[in-house]
Parts: structure tokens; C-alpha cells; sequence
């Protein structure tokens, strides 16, 4: 069942990669990266950073960025089974996480979402969840287990968060989205 499991997470990262390289193309190809017909803007790189590795700034396999209220930016190190904070311009600030199935372990952690009050959330493929950490990695909270009921996953993917708060969650094989909201 896991190498089923494997080969499923396998082809989803296939198609991905697939994917990215067919709008890389495209940008090679004379269309700017970020131009459509409603948008006359060009793009041009600014910066790059992170090496392949484990230390502090480097990556191994980066999935999921998302940016703070303050610019901090949040990478999902995949491989590394943690989650990096670093400043807008690259330089480290800090890391949590590892691999594992307790709070605030990982296994294969793609998504990522910054609410409002700079929270972090993760989907946390591997173990079938959602877990919540403050902007410091200080874990809150975490549902979800595998399945297909409700509140259940098989590969929780995307993940995003509206101003009222709502998560939304690609449970991707099961082939939805599931909506969760706070419970007061």
C-alpha cells in the first residue's frame, strides 16, 4: 500500500514538474514571466538564494513560500522536513521541524498559508493533516488523519486561507477541496 502510495505522490510530483518546465518554456519562448493580455507589466528577476543541502538558508527540495504581514518568507523544505523563515532579502532567521508524525513533525510537507495574524499552516502530505504554528514554529494545533470522510485526507496538497479566516485544503486524491472554518 505504500509503494502504491509512493507511485501516486511520485506522478503528482512528475506532472508538477512537467508543468513548471512547460511555463518555463514558454517565458524562454518570448512571453515575460507574469505578462498576460489584461496585464502589460513585466517581471525581472530580483534576487536568488539557497544552495542544494541541510544547513541554515539551504534546501532540499523547496515546495511551498508564502510571505508575512512583516515580508518574512516561509519555505517548505521538503526533504529537509522543516520549514525555513528568512528575511525578504534571503538571509535565515530560523527553522522548525522534522521528520517524523508528532506536532510539528513532518513528512512531505508541500502547502503553505499565512493567515492574518502571521500563523502558519502546513499540509503535511505524509501524515495527512493540516498542523497550525505561530510565526516563531511554535505549534497550536493539527487535524485531519487519513481517509476519505470528512476532515479526512489522502495527500492534503495546496492549502490557503481567506480574510475571514476559512482554510481551504486540496485533498488532492481524493479529488476535492475541503473547507474548514474556526470553531469558537
Amino acid at each position: 500500500m505504500h509503494e502504491m502510495r509512493y507511485m501516486k505522490i511520485k506522478t503528482v510530483l512528475i506532472a508538477t514538474v512537467v508543468t513548471f518546465a512547460l511555463i518555463l518554456i514558454g517565458s524562454v519562448n518570448g512571453n515575460a514571466l507574469g505578462s498576460t493580455q489584461q496585464d502589460n507589466n513585466r517581471y525581472s528577476l530580483v534576487a536568488i538564494w539557497g544552495t542544494e543541502g541541510t544547513g541554515d538558508g539551504e534546501f532540499a527540495e523547496p515546495h511551498g513560500v508564502a510571505v508575512d504581514s512583516s515580508d518574512n518568507v516561509y519555505v517548505v523544505d521538503t526533504k529537509n522536513f522543516r520549514v525555513q523563515k528568512l528575511t525578504s532579502d534571503g538571509k535565515f532567521i530560523k527553522q522548525w521541524g522534522s521528520e517524523g508524525t508528532g506536532d510539528g513533525e513532518f513528512d512531505r510537507t508541500h502547502g503553505i498559508a499565512i493567515d492574518s495574524a502571521d500563523n502558519v499552516y502546513l499540509s503535511d502530505m505524509g501524515n495527512f493533516r493540516v498542523q497550525k504554528f505561530d510565526s516563531n514554529g511554535n505549534f497550536i494545533t493539527k487535524w485531519g488523519s487519513e481517509g476519505t470522510g470528512e476532515g479526512q485526507f489522502n495527500i492534503p496538497e495546496g492549502i490557503d486561507i481567506d480574510s475571514s479566516g476559512n482554510v481551504y485544503v486540496a485533498d488532492t486524491h481524493n479529488s476535492r477541496i475541503q473547507k474548514f472554518a474556526i470553531v469558537k
